[in-house]
């Protein structure tokens, strides 16, 4: 082997050593000696924790559970819509009857002021016939809720009850600040009041 050739050699095995450098700097491959962080998978962690599975029986009870949650929810929302519509077609139907009462109350009051001027005269059975139809009227309207709110003469006053027209003065000392006399008598549908009477006060 002369000069040239062994200075071949070394000049070739000194770029194969300097290639091999090259390409483990810029790839920078983990080896087994001396892995490296940027890939877990070699040292074994994922970093995703495995699923839990559940047993047949534990699937069955969760979905028993779930199925019986959804049944009270369902019947909870029903007796719910229950009440509501109950409430409202109640509501519906005093508000119908009110209309219809309301539109009924300035006959009667017509009936009490025939009666009253009926029985000043002789003619009984006039009186009877009057009577009678002026009960049966009133028994009709009462029958569909309509009621009389209880005012008298005497009685003490009250707004939520009454509405005063005027004040006069008192005939007697026990009058003041009462009621002296019912102009209009007043009717309530159930617990509402759709006309409130209309009373005189003593002052």
């Amino acid at each position: 082997m002369n000069f040239k050739d062994i200075f071949k050699n070394k000049s070739t095995m000194s770029t194969d050593k300097t290639d091999k450098e090259i390409v483990e700097n810029e790839i920078n491959l983990p080896t087994e000696e001396n892995p490296t962080e940027e890939n877990p998978s070699v040292n074994g962690a994922t970093g995703v924790e495995p699923e839990v599975e559940l047993t047949l029986e534990q699937q069955l009870e969760a979905d028993l559970t779930n199925e019986k949650d959804k049944h009270l929810r369902l019947f909870a929302e029903f007796e719910n819509y229950k009440r509501r519509t109950t409430k409202e077609r109640i509501e519906s139907f005093k508000t119908a009857n009110q209309e219809v009462l309301q539109a009924m109350l300035p006959v009667l009051d017509d009936f009490d002021r025939a009666l009253v001027e009926i029985s000043k005269s002789e003619d009984k059975a006039m009186l009877l016939g009057v009577e009678l139809i002026h009960e049966k009227f009133k028994s009709t309207l009462f029958s569909k809720g309509l009621e009389e709110v209880e005012v008298r003469k005497g009685d003490a006053f009250n707004a939520d009850y009454a509405e005063a027209i005027t004040q006069i003065p008192a005939p007697t000392p026990d009058l003041k600040g009462k009621i002296v006399d019912v102009l209009e008598k007043g009717y309530k549908l159930g617990d509402k009041i759709i006309r409130f009477p209309k009373v005189v006060l003593g002052n």
